[in-house]
């Protein structure tokens, strides 16, 4: 049943933010430096640790790690910004299913949100390329926040998650 809400979450979110998703800057403004997985020399990430249960907070499932990956960066500036295109690298032992979920608002109102899994066996790989755009993103910054998480039966474990701005 996780499987085809998962599915009908990605469509959705397909039809309505054209499947995009984007950015890389954390609070302290530090960039990390790491190979892009479409053979960049180097791309900025953001990795948060932690652990989660059902509902979200506390330790409880495992854990997992959640590194956010510039794919391209439009303007060279090294950080996420509108238009950019990013991905995660994902870790945990908690799960074989892992998925991250991505939101991006602007003033409080959501612009922006997908969802993909990271995992061999998921149907549509090209969903964790993510543009940071939408029908309701023309432009401008971003709040963003990706969450790590999987399914346990009915319930959804939340492992760990990462906020960023994504630039204008």
């Amino acid at each position: 049943m996780h499987k085809l809400a998962t599915l009908a979450a990605v469509i959705v979110l397909a039809a309505s933010a054209n499947c995009a998703h984007e950015g890389s800057s954390d609070s302290s403004g530090a960039n990390i430096l790491a190979p892009s997985p479409l053979g960049d020399t180097a791309s900025p990430v953001l990795s948060a640790k932690g652990g989660g249960k059902p509902g979200g907070g506390g330790a409880a499932g495992g854990s997992g790690t959640l590194t956010l990956v510039m794919v391209n960066d439009i303007n060279a500036n090294g950080s996420a910004n509108w238009g950019d295109s990013v991905t995660f690298k994902v870790s945990t032992t908690a799960t074989s299913e892992p998925n991250v979920s991505l939101t991006c608002t602007q003033n409080g109102v959501v612009v922006y949100g997908a969802t993909t899994g990271y995992y061999a066996s998921y149907p549509w790989p090209w969903t964790q390329t993510m543009i940071l755009s939408s029908n309701d993103w023309t432009g401008g910054a971003a709040a963003c926040t990706a969450k790590l998480y999987y399914f346990s039966g009915t319930n959804t474990i939340n492992l760990t998650s990462i906020s960023f701005t994504a630039g204008a």
